[in-house]
């Protein structure tokens, strides 16, 4: 049985990826960087961390400060589009 992931919360309901990037060349999306209000500014960042091409990391960035606010396991109940 999977264990329920960590909700995010995110600054607005849509989600635009900005990024979505093999970083490993292993022809799966490692890393995402979304926009989810629609200011063209990312504020959703997640990673696969061991090339399942699942997201293994999400990070929220609220106030697009440049610092996370919130960093859970998982896909923080967002996942790709991709």
């Amino acid at each position: 049985m999977t264990e329920p992931q960590e909700i995010v919360e995110t600054r607005g309901s849509e989600r635009v990826d900005l990024i979505a990037q093999d970083a490993n060349g292993d022809g799966k999306t490692d890393v995402w960087v979304s926009d989810t209000d629609g200011d063209g500014k990312p504020d959703l960042f997640q990673f696969d961390t061991d090339g399942d091409g699942k997201v293994d990391i999400t990070m929220v960035d609220l106030d697009e400060d440049g610092n996370p606010d919130m960093i859970v396991d998982g896909d923080g109940g967002i996942p790709p589009k991709v």
